[in-house]
């Protein structure tokens, strides 16, 4: 396949997103170039003879945020027909779905979109974006209670939503998702190198990046490579203590968006040899990429500086 003809298709995708972007969540436009700066510790190149990466997919790899909104209110509307499926909720789409991306840097699995498309479509008292950004973990439960809802009844419906979407109308599906440019070429970089190996651990649902990456990027990640948290309901602190434990001894670089994240591996036990990455793309505020720069653990990294960590970290 003509990698050139990918990126061209992956700046098309994104192009076509760029709409939504707001001041919290970065258009793929405003990618930046950031110079990696000194880290405490970073593991000298020559002392390792292989590389691992562990990718994050969703603000790293993939802008899937207007595919996850558009499926949320489809979601909404199956669960909820009385509140999304009428005029006024029509008029107030629009709104809700650029709202949606703002808070996205809180979103951790998907289903949650299709609750936080019911509290900003219904304006509920204390869930603006700002107070959501500000305090969303502590929210998310009071909204499952309030509306009697099921973690695993949420999970299973938000994918069926998305594989009834893909299986009508996988165009469609598809458009809404975007690889970030320069990223796929980086992955299948990683991949044709000798000396490194690529997992991908996010939470989304496994057969959707898949087909993201395949049909966007070229991009193929064997079963054993891909690691879906929502689905196995193992921490990604976990799977990260699973990996590259054959006895190779490779350099170890996880490559996140989301700071809390990494914040997570920095307090777990066992997990001092690994790498921390922030993208300064993808679902992060400006105040969480300070906070990673002044944490010694944790660098943080532009687009150019990933590209170049991938093809010859």
């Amino acid at each position: 396949r003509d990698r050139n003809m990918l990126t061209t298709h992956a700046r098309a995708s994104a192009a076509t997103l760029s709409d939504h972007a707001t001041r919290i969540a970065r258009p793929l436009a405003t990618m930046t170039t950031t110079t990696t700066r000194p880290r405490a510790a970073l593991v000298p190149r020559a002392s390792r003879d292989s590389t691992l990466f562990a990718l994050d997919f969703d603000g790293v790899v993939c802008d899937s945020v207007g595919e996850s909104s558009l499926s949320a209110w489809k979601h909404g509307v199956e669960l909820w027909p009385d509140v999304f499926d009428t005029s006024h909720a029509a008029r107030e789409k629009p709104r809700v779905l650029e709202e949606l991306r703002a808070v996205r840097p809180v979103v951790e699995t998907g289903y949650e979109n299709t609750t936080l498309a019911r509290a900003l479509l219904e304006r509920l008292d204390g869930y603006s974006v700002d107070e959501i950004l500000a305090d969303w973990d502590n929210m998310s439960g009071g909204l499952m209670s309030k509306w009697s809802l099921d973690r695993a009844t949420m999970v299973e419906a938000f994918g069926r939503i998305r594989d009834e979407w893909i299986q009508t109308d996988f165009d469609g599906w598809l458009a809404p998702n975007a690889l970030y440019p320069g990223v796929a070429e980086a992955v299948l970089a990683a991949q044709a190198r000798s000396d490194s190996a690529v997992k991908i651990v996010t939470t989304k649902q496994a057969r959707f990046a898949t087909a993201i990456m395949a049909k966007m990027g070229g991009i193929t990640i064997a079963e054993e490579d891909m690691f879906s948290t929502t689905v196995s309901g193992i921490p990604k602190t976990e799977v990260l203590k699973t990996l590259g434990v054959d006895g190779s001894n490779p350099r170890k670089i996880f490559v996140e968006d989301k700071l809390s994240t990494l914040e997570k591996v920095c307090k777990a036990d066992g997990l001092d040899d690994w790498e921390l990455f922030l993208v300064d793309w993808g679902y992060n505020t400006a105040t969480e990429r300070a906070r990673a720069a002044a944490n010694p653990r944790i660098e943080v990294i532009g687009v150019d500086a990933f590209i170049a960590l991938l093809r010859s970290g």
